[in-house]
């Protein structure tokens, strides 16, 4: 690689998940790790509640090194609807502060289950409120927190005005914001531009490419300035992980090629063209 760059990539597990509610890939975040280390990824970010038997640090610790790459992250989705966490969502959320508490560094990625944007003002303060509770554990544990909005329609974060409420209410001693390129995008708002305006809180970051056909494109084929954000990320030393997340419609048949394809794109297109 001819151009140095300060931060790394990886990819979550989420493309593998798109087609309903995961059963047809349960258990298999081995078979994951191994696609994603194939495809040049460094990294990998899954999902905590999805993780089978590879949610014993031990036997994650050891499938990782195997394939020489990183846990870079665990997403941590709950529903968080309630004025605190219910016992349930503080058991599981505790679980994986736990969990990456065995690899320093990891990111615990908090983000919300989309259910609807009713009572939209105190269901965002609830939010707000378990995020920040949820990072201080973590973050006492010495586990580094990254809040991640998404933008279905059932989303309570996904619009500009959603976004000044919740990032300037997060406790950015114990979270920072992880900003996802085609959620922001998705949500009406340019990914560079809201990047830039919140460029304090950014400790991790989401990629994925848009079209607006309806939604979500392979990465490289649609109308996110994928490299425009990454030279920025690059002029600002931006040293975190940057986290593949595909969501093209190629996914729902064949997530081993979509991510494949992006290890390639990233390493033959994205990174040559960086200044």
């Amino acid at each position: 690689m001819s151009v140095q760059i300060p931060f790394r990539f990886g990819s979550e597990v989420y493309t593998w998940f798109m087609s309903g509610s995961g059963h047809t890939h349960q258990g298999r975040l081995g078979h994951m790790i191994e696609v994603i280390s194939k495809a040049g990824f460094t990294g990998i970010q899954p999902i905590f509640t999805w993780m089978g038997d590879l949610i014993d640090p031990d036997k994650l610790e050891e499938k990782l090194k195997e394939q020489g790459i990183e846990l870079a992250a665990l997403a941590l989705a709950l529903d968080w609807n309630e004025e605190g966490e219910t016992e349930r969502e503080r058991e599981v959320a505790d679980h994986a502060i736990k969990v990456l508490q065995r690899f320093p560094g990891a990111v615990l990625n908090t983000v919300q289950i989309p259910s609807g944007r009713h009572h939209l003002t105190e269901r965002q303060k609830r939010l707000v409120n378990i995020v920040n509770a949820v990072s201080k554990r973590a973050a006492d544990k010495g586990v580094p927190c990254s809040y991640h909005p998404n933008s279905p329609h059932t989303s309570i974060i996904r619009t500009e005005e959603d976004y000044k409420i919740v990032l300037e209410s997060l406790d950015s001693a114990v979270t920072g914001w992880t900003p996802d390129v085609g959620h922001i995008i998705n949500g009406g708002m340019d990914p560079l531009t809201k990047m830039k305006e919140y460029q304090s809180l950014i400790n991790h970051v989401h990629f994925k490419d848009w079209n607006g056909e309806p939604e979500f494109a392979l990465m490289g084929k649609g109308k996110v300035d994928l490299l425009g954000v990454t030279q920025w990320l690059k002029d600002i030393n931006y040293s975190g992980w940057i986290i593949c997340e595909d969501e093209g419609e190629e996914a729902l048949e064949d997530p081993d090629f979509v991510t494949l394809h992006d290890g390639k794109w990233i390493q033959e297109d994205l990174i040559p063209a960086l200044k």
